[in-house]
């Protein structure tokens, strides 16, 4: 049995159900079903001054989706992916202000342990590094494990 033609504005509902997207997003996904005569960009005009469709609040959300596994950098560069403009995100900016904490807790899970030699100092950076840590932010996270590694050994 065929399934029953779901209109542009329902689609973009249900998607919008499931989680926020960004205006960029959701046309890119709406583009896929418009049929000729439909106008995605109205529906967008529409869903934004319903409020049913806000970067602010998909700006909040992805930050704090990515806040606990990745860096400002990268979380900052998948937000301008994305179509928002990174200068105005205003309060969103305040769970990104700790980025030290964050990558502490990152790298915390990931070894627990300070790198023994220099390779393993490497290996630990780079994966801090991917995860779109500041290079100041890596060094003062592994600065801080290799100091209270050497008070427990005293």
């Amino acid at each position: 049995m065929a399934k029953p033609h779901m209109s542009l504005k329902a689609r973009a509902l249900r998607y919008l159900s499931m989680r926020e997207h960004s205006r960029q997003e959701l046309a890119r996904k709406l583009a896929r079903h418009a049929q000729e005569g439909d106008d995605v960009d109205a529906l967008l005009d529409t869903l934004e001054a319903g409020r049913f469709l806000s970067e602010e609040r998909f700006s909040e959300s992805l930050i704090r989706r990515r806040a606990a596994r990745f860096g400002n950098s990268r979380i900052l560069s998948e937000l301008k992916s994305h179509g928002i403009d990174t200068s105005s995100l205003g309060e969103a900016n305040g769970d990104l202000a700790d980025e030290v904490a964050r990558a502490t807790e990152v790298w915390q899970r990931k070894f627990g342990r300070p790198p023994a030699d220099a390779a393993e100092r490497a290996r630990q950076m780079r994966f801090l590094l991917q995860r779109g840590f500041a290079q100041g932010t890596i060094r003062k996270v592994l600065k801080t494990a290799e100091r209270g590694s050497d008070e427990s050994d005293d």
